[in-house]
């Protein structure tokens, strides 16, 4: 059993069976007596249902991984010269590409029997813009052994904001000067602006308050589930020292049935010994009594 074999295992398993795996795993290498490997394999992460999915599209293709991690390469090179007209074709084809390994992904995990919604597909090309824009995410995706979803603003912002431009966009034909609206249309025009503000202040504002609290749900989840695992891990120890106990005990229970067993067999032997010797002392006194 070695580190490497044992992570491909587990993470090439459905997310509900990793924990049970994983314990499994722990409970041999402590009884090959590598206490080292059992706290590496113990430290390995369940992985949520979007890097399941991950994982499964690069375990299920792994031809289309080193063309993937290529044209990611290509891409990152090419962004640093491209003009304006090139780099919206780019991106074009950027989402053209994530959109269809997406697409391949929820078809492979529904294949899998574990079928997706769009949130987990959202984290899935999130992780796939992540892979195009950032080697480091590159490398960590091809291994198939993501715990959590990659995540990597769309595009090449970086790269983009250093691209040279090959020719000068064209300047924009001058507006025409408005009309200067009357007082009351003024007025009026005042108080729609003051009111879509408002309205986009208290969105923002309702925005913020979701986005925390979906954080903060996110946050909780993983925590939970941190703590599921490592009570999981704690079930899978007391289970095999429970195990241990078991046999120490049936063993314990077969010595004490054994010593027992003789014990009597030794008793037996002593009463047979001493009617033997009383017998024989009782034949001495005879023969050798005055009146014999």
């Amino acid at each position: 059993m070695d580190f490497d074999t044992v992570a491909e295992e587990l993470y090439a398993r459905r997310p509900e069976d990793f924990v049970a795996a994983r314990a499994s795993a722990v409970a041999s290498a402590r009884t090959s007596g590598d206490r080292d490997l059992a706290r590496r394999i113990g430290a390995l992460r369940k992985p949520s249902l979007a890097a399941w999915v991950s994982n499964l599209l690069v375990r299920s293709n792994p031809g289309e991984v080193e063309p993937l991690l290529r044209l990611g390469e290509g891409l990152r090179r090419a962004h640093q010269d491209l003009d304006g007209e090139q780099l919206r074709e780019l991106s074009r084809r950027q989402h053209a590409l994530v959109r269809a390994l997406s697409a391949q992904a929820r078809q492979l995990a529904r294949e899998a029997g574990h079928p997706v919604g769009e949130s987990v597909l959202r984290e899935v090309e999130n992780t796939l813009h992540a892979v195009l824009a950032d080697p480091e995410a590159a490398r960590t995706w091809a291994a198939g052994r993501l715990d959590k979803p990659l995540s990597a603003s769309v595009g090449f912002p970086a790269a983009a904001e250093g691209a040279r431009p090959q020719r000068p966009p064209a300047r924009p034909a001058p507006a025409p000067a408005p009309s200067r609206p009357d007082g009351k249309a003024a007025e009026r025009q005042r108080r729609q602006l003051a009111q879509a503000r408002e309205a986009a202040e208290a969105a923002e504002r309702e925005r913020r308050v979701l986005r925390e609290e979906a954080d903060a749900a996110d946050r909780a989840a993983q925590e939970a589930e941190e703590r599921l695992d490592r009570l999981q891990r704690r079930v899978g120890e007391l289970t095999e020292e429970l195990e241990r106990a078991r046999n120490e005990h049936q063993q314990a229970r077969f010595a004490e049935r054994t010593a027992r067993e003789q014990a009597r067999t030794a008793g037996r032997r002593l009463r047979e010994a001493d009617r033997r010797a009383a017998t024989a002392a009782a034949r001495l006194e005879r023969l050798t009594s005055p009146d014999a």
